[in-house]
């Protein structure tokens, strides 16, 4: 029998004036590779609250929600596991903090990246997902 696992998550995507886009370098199972700041959602908090938190872990900035840009629905299965992400992207800016890397989570290194670069980054499918969403604004939060 599979197991079943479903993960609920919040990302942040934040554009600076400069046309930088916040992210953070992930310590995968594939090796490190580029996400938006951000992560699970602890028992009882809501998703709001959650990408605040995770961007400060993260970056060490303090964040402000702006918008929600709609909500990545991921379904893997293989003979083990079947499992359900999903990803509740907000737009968020800035409000305070310093930016740092965090220290013995699930990244090792916060930058802003060009956007214009985010092409030639190794990086996570949803990064691209939440770049749909945020510049394409669809009206149900959902790309297809």
């Amino acid at each position: 029998m599979r197991a079943k696992k479903q993960r609920v998550a919040a990302y942040g995507v934040c554009v600076n004036e400069r046309d930088e886009i916040l992210l953070a370098r992930w310590l995968g199972p594939k090796g490190k590779r580029w996400i938006l700041p951000g992560g699970g959602i602890d028992h009882g908090e809501h998703p709001y609250d959650g990408v605040i938190r995770e961007i400060e872990e993260e970056t060490g900035y303090a964040a402000e929600v702006v918008r929600l840009l709609g909500i990545d629905s991921e379904l893997r299965q293989d003979p083990d596991r079947d499992y359900h992400a999903l990803r509740i992207m907000y737009e968020v800016r800035i409000v305070g903090g310093e930016l740092r890397n965090e220290v013995g989570g699930t990244t090792d290194l916060a930058q802003w990246h060009p956007l214009a670069d985010i092409g030639q980054l190794e990086r996570v499918p949803s990064l691209d997902t939440a770049l749909g969403l945020y510049r394409t604004t669809p009206p149900a939060g959902i790309l297809r």
